[in-house]
C-alpha cells in the first residue's frame, strides 16, 4: 500500500511543481534549492521525530483542526491513519523527482507549443499530445528510482512506531519486520533470506516497469 499510493502521488505532486517552476519564474535557482531540500533531509532521524511531534495527538496539525472545530486523534496513534502520516512524508520528498521533471521539460522543443497553439491547442491539450508524451522517459526513470526508494524504507516507519511497526503493525514495514528479526530476535539466517526476497521483490516489479515500457514510453523521434 505504501509504495502504490505514496510512489503516484509524490510523481503527481513533483510534476504540478514541475511544470510550475517551468513558467521562467524570477529566482528560479533559489526554488529548485528549496524544494529539492526535503528530499535531502526527509529521509533522516530528526525529520522522523518531528513528524511524529506533528501528527501527534497534540501536535500542530490538530491544534490547527481544531481552531474549525474539528477534534482528531493522535494520526501516528491511530491504526487507520498512521500509515497515511508516513505516505505524507514520503510526498512530501518529492525535491528529486521535481528537479529531473524540470530539466525533462526544459528539453521539450518550444516549436511544439507554438505550432499546437497556432492550431488552437489549448493548454491542456498540449499537456496531455506534446509535454506528457515526452516526459514518459523521465516518468519511467523517476518512476523506478522511487519504487525503489520505497520498498527500502525504513527511518519513518521505526520512528514513529518506537521500533514496533504499531500501531497494530499498522506501520510494520518489510524493512521494520527484518531489522526486528536480524536485530531484535538475532535471528540472521531468517533476516538475510528476507532481505533475499525483497530483493527479487524489486528485481520483478523494475523488470514489469521496463517490460510494459513499450506500450507507453514515447520519444521524440
Amino acid at each position: 500500500m505504501y509504495v502504490f499510493v505514496a510512489v503516484p502521488l509524490e510523481l503527481a505532486f513533483a510534476l504540478s511543481l514541475a511544470l510550475l517552476l517551468n513558467r521562467g519564474l524570477k529566482g528560479l535557482g533559489l526554488y529548485r534549492a528549496l524544494y529539492y531540500i526535503p528530499s535531502l533531509i526527509g529521509g533522516s532521524v530528526a525529520i522522523s521525530i518531528l513528524w511524529q511531534q506533528v501528527f501527534g495527538g497534540k501536535g500542530i496539525v490538530n491544534q490547527m483542526l481544531a481552531l474549525f472545530g474539528i477534534h482528531m486523534q493522535s494520526w501516528v496513534g491511530t491504526p487507520s491513519q498512521a500509515i497515511w502520516a508516513l505516505i505524507l512524508l514520503k510526498v512530501w520528498q518529492f525535491g528529486s523527482p521535481m528537479i529531473i521533471f524540470l530539466a525533462g521539460l526544459k528539453q521539450i522543443p518550444a516549436d511544439f507549443y507554438e505550432a499546437s497553439s497556432l492550431d488552437g491547442a489549448g493548454k491542456w491539450k498540449q499537456f496531455l499530445y506534446i509535454t506528457l508524451p515526452l516526459l514518459t522517459p523521465i516518468v519511467l526513470f523517476n518512476t523506478i528510482m522511487q519504487m525503489i526508494t520505497s520498498f527500502q524504507a525504513f527511518t519513518p516507519a521505526y520512528i514513529i512506531s518506537n521500533g514496533t511497526g504499531g500501531p497494530i503493525n499498522s506501520t510494520l514495514f518489510y524493512t521494520l519486520y527484518l531489522y526486528q528479526n536480524g536485530f531484535g530476535n538475532f535471528q540472521m539466517g531468517y533476516a538475510s533470506a528476507m532481505a533475499w526476497v525483497l530483493f527479487i521483490i524489486i528485481a520483478i516489479f523494475t523488470a514489469l516497469a521496463f517490460l510494459s515500457s513499450n506500450k507507453w514510453v514515447h520519444y521524440e523521434n
